[in-house]
């Protein structure tokens, strides 16, 4: 007995569009992805001016936000996979965030350490 295996083909990503509740990203394929920013929750807590900053990483086939530390691949976003960060993981970071927030509003020609 022959098994055939599909191997899906994975498109490089052209365009990303971040939302208040929506991540929509243009592949190279014509397709468009759109998934509920709660499923990154980095990017949820992220400002508008740090949702918007994001570059291409791995010839197009991830995202990357630096500020946020986030990065989400095309293939996971095909596959419908959610963030997979610990809830422990992301509360220190939330709390590493205010911290270092608090930092910069009291000392804001310092910029971020």
């Amino acid at each position: 007995m022959r098994i055939s295996t599909a191997e899906a083909e994975v498109h490089v990503v052209e365009n990303v569009t971040v939302t208040e509740d929506t991540l929509t990203v243009d592949l190279s394929d014509g397709r468009t992805i759109s998934v509920p920013l709660a499923w990154y929750p980095r990017l949820l807590h992220g400002s508008k001016k740090e949702r918007n900053n994001w570059r291409l990483i791995g010839k197009g086939y991830g995202i990357r936000w630096e500020g946020l530390d986030e990065d989400i691949s095309v293939e996971n976003l095909i596959l419908g996979q959610a963030s997979g960060e610990s809830q422990s993981s992301f509360e220190e970071w939330l709390a590493f965030r205010k911290v270092r927030r608090s930092k910069t509003k009291s000392h804001p020609l310092k910029g971020n350490p």
